[in-house]
């Protein structure tokens, strides 16, 4: 071994110091310096003026979604790997996806009962008229024909 092999990996390393610091004092040199304004500072919302503060932390749910996120993300991931070499694994390889697959299955299923996919407050139906009847619709007839009268 000689040191003429270690040459390029040296070239590498001196160049990364270059660009790192050069990075550092472009920054440096281009950054403003000057406080932002409150305005600057306000959280955006799509152009409307905020009323209220916002909350400091975000509901469980949003966790949970991302947590859906990333589970799916990973299983598809997984999954090319696992459809590019299908015939070549056998039954092995399908036992390894099918358990992989039903583990990511009782993820979703743990998130769902959690309430991951639950926006909001439950919604009720409330009646707006008592249950129709022939007679109620005869009462409202008369009514809507004596108001017109």
């Amino acid at each position: 071994m000689t040191v003429d092999q270690y040459l390029p990996l040296l070239g590498l390393l001196i160049l990364g110091a270059l660009f790192a610091s050069g990075s550092f004092v472009a920054s440096a040199l281009l950054a403003p310096h000057k406080r932002p304004s409150a305005a600057k500072l306000a959280p955006y919302e799509c152009g409307i003026v905020p009323e209220i503060e916002p909350p400091q932390r975000f509901p469980v749910r949003f966790y949970l979604v991302a947590m859906i996120f990333v589970i799916f993300d990973i299983e598809v991931v997984f999954m090319y790997p696992f459809a590019v070499v299908f015939k070549q694994l056998g039954s092995f390889g399908l036992v390894e996806v099918l358990i992989f697959s039903v583990v990511v299955f009782g993820a979703l299923l743990y998130l769902v009962s959690e309430g991951a996919l639950t926006w909001g407050p439950v919604k009720r139906l409330v009646p707006g008229m008592p249950a129709r009847t022939s007679s109620s619709t005869i009462a409202r007839i008369t009514i809507d024909r004596e108001k017109a009268a």
